[in-house]
């Protein structure tokens, strides 16, 4: 492996145009293309490719085509979990969710993080990640997006349209952007 995309599973600053991870990123795309590329009836398919590309896919979970990632090995999906229409899941680090989750259309789980303070290495491209935890039967209604370094506990519901910046304890519903804890379920 080599020193970015070492940097980039640590968590650490790197950039993102090293040949390794361009490769990468190639491979996936590749096969998130085939996916996406594939027919209402070819649900076989549909889940060999997905096994190629995931890191984990749990027994009787599913994607919905259009789907995105960026390198596709670094997201674990448990069993019997559901994403819908145009996921996009930028797994430039860890991304894990649980079994017998609902995630709903045009969502989105972004790890990627870029220099804040510091103008010249946002300028220079370089880039880090913080990995995103989903428990388990989670439900997230359609255009919710989580952000890098965030944790959601099991038994979570998270309103459609919700950006989610911090942590979530388990058994809350949250809505906003940002998104707060609205009650306890």
């Amino acid at each position: 492996m080599g020193e970015q995309k070492d940097r980039m599973l640590r968590g650490e600053l790197y950039r993102d145009n090293d040949p390794e991870l361009v490769a990468d990123r190639r491979r996936a795309q590749a096969l998130v293309d085939r996916f996406n590329g594939t027919g209402a009836e070819e649900t076989g398919e549909r889940d060999t490719i997905l096994r190629e590309l995931l890191g984990k896919l749990g027994e009787g979970s599913w994607i919905m085509p259009r789907f995105q990632s960026d390198y596709g090995y670094l997201i674990e999906i448990g069993a019997n979990s559901f994403l819908n229409y145009d996921a996009i899941l930028l797994d430039c680090a860890p991304i894990k969710i649980g079994s017998d989750c609902s995630i709903g259309p045009r969502c989105q789980l972004l790890t990627a993080l870029h220099p804040m303070e510091d103008h010249e290495l946002r300028r220079q491209r370089w880039e880090s990640a913080a990995p995103i935890t989903i428990g388990n039967n989670a439900w997230f209604g359609g255009g919710v997006i989580v952000c890098a370094g965030v944790t959601i506990g099991d038994d979570v519901v998270v309103g459609a349209g919700s950006v989610v910046t911090r942590d979530l304890p388990s058994k809350v519903f949250a809505a906003g952007n940002p998104a707060r804890v609205i009650r306890e379920l």
